[in-house]
Formats: C-alpha cells, sequence, structure tokens
C-alpha cells in the first residue's frame, strides 16, 4: 500500500432499486439491484443520481421525499414506476414447484378414504393431471 493512501476506503450512500430485467413479459423473476448514488441530503430531501446506464434519466439528479423515506425504508419513485430503497433489498425468489410425485402424494392424502374430502381431493388431482401433461407436452 502506498504512503499516503487512504487506509478507509470512502462508503458512497445509495439508494436501491429492484428491476426486474423481464419487466415486459411479465415478472419472471430475474432481477438485479440498481444503485442510484446520493448526491446531496437536505432535511427535506434525499438527491441521487440515475444509475442504470440505459435510461433517459441517466445522469439527472432526481429527490425524494427524506422524511417519508427515512420513516418507511421505501419510497414510490414515479418516473421509473418502481419503489426506492435505503437498504439494498433481498432478490426475492421463486419457490421451486411441486415434483410429479409430491403432487400426486398430496392427492393420494387429500382422498376421502384418507380422512380428505371429495373436494379438496378434486382440486389435488387436477393440478397433478395438470402438472402431468405439461411435463408431457
Amino acid at each position: 500500500m502506498a504512503k499516503d493512501a487512504p487506509n478507509d476506503l470512502a462508503v458512497t450512500e445509495c439508494l436501491y432499486e429492484l428491476w426486474d430485467a423481464n419487466w415486459d413479459d411479465g415478472p419472471l423473476g430475474n432481477y438485479r439491484i440498481i444503485r442510484h448514488e446520493i448526491t446531496k441530503k437536505t432535511t427535506k430531501r434525499i438527491y441521487f443520481t440515475d444509475g442504470t446506464g440505459y435510461s433517459r434519466h441517466e445522469g439527472k439528479v432526481h429527490y425524494v421525499d427524506r422524511q417519508r423515506i427515512e420513516a418507511d425504508g421505501e419510497i414510490w419513485w414515479s418516473p421509473r414506476h418502481t419503489s426506492l430503497y435505503l437498504n439494498e433489498p433481498e432478490i426475492p425468489h421463486r419457490p421451486k414447484p411441486p415434483s410429479l410425485a409430491e403432487l400426486r402424494k398430496a392427492a393420494a392424502d387429500a382422498h376421502p378414504d384418507r380422512g380428505g374430502t371429495n373436494e379438496a381431493f378434486i382440486a389435488a388431482h387436477q393440478r397433478y393431471e395438470r402438472a402431468r401433461l405439461a411435463a408431457s407436452a
């Protein structure tokens, strides 16, 4: 390390946006986090730059209500129709769909001979049949 190099790196404050890369095809869960660098804070506003690299808002300075975002941890940002967060949000994960074996077992467990109801068995059996047909297509 150089003699006059600082020991601590300066921490850049950011606002965070959770962005789905497949937003136009529906919520497919291809998320990434976009960081918007905070350039200034006043008692009423937090100013930041758009850090997406592709937006018409790129490089422009925007602001949000400081009191609202600090109270709630997030705020709606209307230019991009999304929320901004004070802390980096967790990327949501889609639950793994049940396997055919799990669906078959659920249908068997819902059978009236095993203490289930007709309605529960029919619904469970229909879920199994839809998954089976989708898997064979």
